[in-house]
């Protein structure tokens, strides 16, 4: 196991040279999408990406780049190739179906009738 200078690496006990495969020419790491939650109960939120070897060390990143700035209880690390999207083709699976707007707040106008209350209530 090679002893690494950074700290981080040796308190969390981590093998490098089973885990990190060396990098070709031109090669780089996999990023990571990184969430964190400030306190219980909290949905987490997405802060960032970090470039890493393997999900060990993306969390160990993740926590050293996003988590020692603001409070923290817990970070999750999730793969950029994992993550999967709509396409923006696929826009119409977002618009409301037009028999459906009296759901929504903006159909009704109220504005007029509370302003007419104002008046007379002076």
């Amino acid at each position: 196991m090679i002893k690494s200078l950074d700290p981080r690496v040796t308190r969390e006990q981590i093998d490098i040279d089973n885990q990190i495969a060396p990098l070709k020419d031109l090669d780089q790491w996999e990023t990571y999408e990184v969430f964190h939650q400030k306190k219980r109960g909290d949905q987490h939120m997405h802060v960032g990406i970090v470039h890493a070897p393997n999900a060990e060390m993306a969390l160990l990143f993740g926590k050293e780049q996003f988590g020692r700035r603001g409070v923290s209880v817990n970070i999750w690390v999730v793969r950029t190739a994992d993550v999967f999207t709509s396409d923006y083709d696929d826009s119409d699976i977002f618009e409301t179906v037009p028999e459906k707007q009296y759901r929504e707040a903006a159909g009704y106008k109220v504005m007029e009738k509370i302003n007419k209350y104002k008046k007379q209530n002076k």
